[in-house]
């Protein structure tokens, strides 16, 4: 928590600072009042006083109730600006963070989590801060300037309002220690809930036409249940302190009246009047010293799922990062190069090798494709040269530079990435394919030339406002092909030296995507294509074609060369095609 607390602004801080000189002016004026009232107990019992003397009192009584008002609406509004300005300002830390995570990171927290840390958990600290500014400054200064002020007036209710303060203080240690556990437990389960919703709605489609609604509803059910009946034990340990403080507060109030019933009974005719003015100010700072529990009790109440919330925030921002970025600013006198030397791959958490031993060489402008049967490693090879994962041993180079020695920018901005499962954004046509900054500028011609080479210019002119048409979030409202089609025109439009196409062809039909590469042959010329596949006929003009087998490279070559040596090629293009159509390819 104190960690977090490090990133308040220079303007937070002024805000805070004049919120607790208007505090103390607030508890000063709040504890004045009882001295005013009891001047104007002593002139109500003194003959002789004047009603002018007794009004003069009162007067000075509703400057300082009015005075604490106008302090208290100051600090709340303070308060407010100090937790929005934190959480905004968090959230957006978060957010930053996130962005800079690997895969390997992503897969560390999940994405529900992520979601419920960047939210919930940011929520639970802006209202703790929001109220703590208020309260908790408040309630301590209140208590000991109250005791301070009630010392000299009577043993007696010290050790009565002394004996209250334990009470509570018991009653508040004894809650925290039973809830304080239970609130981890409450945030992991809202992370639960976070998660099981995503999934039915990310696979609403697949839901219905397994009839699995009713499995969905049990799922969703089962963990709200679970999360329902933390919060209510929580919540239930909490009502006892209401009680608790109720009886306490009365409990003192009358304990003052019968022991200053006692103590003026004993007492001389003269001293009478004092003991009782005593009696009306002690019971009205003893109320204030309860009242500051009873704050400090409300802020207990939320600090125990805010210090949750914020180990939960700082895990995410003292994460080490698995891809640190490099220094080199990307200007090489190669373009468009590739080459693998000895590359072995394994996931973090894995005990096998995923790839094994893996060299090959791609120049400017050559097409490579890499094929194999599923699990072979295809998609985590080419993921390597963007840097998704970093090899675990040798080394990936790109234009003759080691990738690790880019920044991930500078990396980034070579490439033209057309992932497996086509991902839209929620916007336009156009402004999904112009997404992102590799440092050139787009032209509406450009835009529209990449979805043309695409094989998007049909469809997409047919749409009710063309180019400008709305795409939904994740493209939901246009088709597979569609969606992969507005893809790849995304990373033509970028005009990298390196497209990379993870199976990126799979929702396209034979003809489309005949058409499509031979169009993008032309277009793309003077790049370099890396291709993953499982159509034989979409890799088989491919310069270099390498074959993976359990994540070993058991041949290259091209077409031809691989039909003729490698048993495991031709295994995979005659389940695919007859011998006529491969003799005649």
């Amino acid at each position: 928590m104190i960690k977090l607390l490090k990133d308040f602004t220079k303007k937070d801080v002024c805000f805070i600072l004049i919120s607790l000189l208007l505090i103390i002016g607030q508890v000063w004026l709040e504890l004045k009042m009882p001295d005013y009232m009891s001047s104007i107990t002593r002139l109500v019992q003194t003959e002789g006083s004047t009603m002018s003397e007794i009004l003069k009192q009162g007067f000075y009584m509703l400057s300082c109730a009015f005075g604490s008002l106008v302090s208290a609406i100051i600090v709340g509004y303070f308060a407010s600006h100090v937790s929005s300005n934190f959480s905004m300002n968090l959230r957006k830390k978060i957010f930053e963070k996130v962005e800079s995570f690997g895969t390997e990171e992503i897969k560390k927290f999940s994405t529900s989590s992520l979601i419920t840390r960047t939210t919930n958990d940011v929520m639970q600290i802006e209202m703790l801060i929001g109220m703590g500014m208020q309260l908790l400054i408040k309630a301590p200064i209140m208590a000991i300037w109250a005791v301070t002020k009630i010392l000299d007036k009577s043993i007696e209710w010290s050790i009565l309002t002394g004996a209250c303060v334990v009470i509570l203080l018991t009653t508040i240690g004894i809650i925290m220690m039973i809830v304080m556990p239970r609130f981890s437990k409450v945030q992991k389960l809202i992370d639960r809930i976070n998660g099981v919703i995503r999934e039915n709605l990310s696979g609403i489609r697949v839901i219905r036409a397994f009839n699995a609604e009713k499995y969905q509803t049990n799922r969703f059910e089962e963990v709200n249940q679970n999360l329902t009946g933390m919060q209510l034990f929580n919540q239930r340990c909490f009502a006892i302190m209401m009680p608790v403080m109720n009886i306490v507060m009365h409990g003192l109030t009358l304990g003052i009246y019968l022991i200053g019933a006692i103590l003026i009974e004993q007492a001389m005719m003269g001293d009478k009047l004092v003991i009782f003015s005593n009696m009306v100010v002690f019971t009205s700072y003893g109320m204030q010293v309860i009242m500051s529990f009873l704050m400090l009790a409300m802020i207990f109440m939320m600090l125990p799922r805010a210090s949750i919330s914020a180990n939960r925030i700082q895990e995410v921002l003292s994460s080490e990062i698995s891809i640190q970025d490099g220094t080199f600013d990307g200007n090489t006198k190669e373009t468009g190069t590739i080459e693998f030397k000895n590359v072995s791959f394994k996931y973090p958490d894995a005990d096998e090798y995923l790839l094994k031993n893996i060299s090959f060489q791609v120049k400017k402008g050559e097409t490579i494709a890499f094929i194999g049967s599923t699990g072979s490693g295809k998609s985590t090879l080419i993921n390597l040269i963007p840097r998704f994962y970093d090899a675990t041993d040798g080394e990936v180079f790109v234009d003759g530079i080691n990738v690790k020695e880019y920044t991930q920018e500078a990396l980034h901005n070579k490439m033209g990435y057309i992932p497996q499962k086509a991902v839209m954004f929620t916007g336009t046509v156009s402004s999904n394919v112009k997404y992102g900054d590799n440092g050139k500028e787009k032209t509406d011609q450009q835009i529209k030339k990449a979805i043309e080479v695409a094989q998007g210019k049909e469809f997409v002119e047919k749409m009710e406002n063309t180019y400008e048409s709305h795409i939904a979030r994740g493209g939901t409202n246009i088709s597979g092909g569609q969606k992969q089609r507005l893809a790849i025109a995304r990373a033509i439009a970028r005009d990298p030296e390196i497209y990379i196409f993870d199976d990126s062809f799979s929702a396209l039909d034979y003809k489309t995507d005949a058409i499509l590469r031979k169009e993008l042959k032309k277009y793309t010329k003077d790049a370099t294509n890396v291709i993953v596949a499982q159509r034989i006929g979409t890799i088989m003009n491919a310069d270099k074609i390498v074959v993976l087998d359990k994540g070993e490279c058991v041949g290259i070559g091209t077409h031809q060369e691989l039909l003729k040596k490698c048993a495991i090629y031709q295994e995979i293009a005659l389940s695919q095609l007859s011998k006529e159509e491969l003799e005649n390819a």
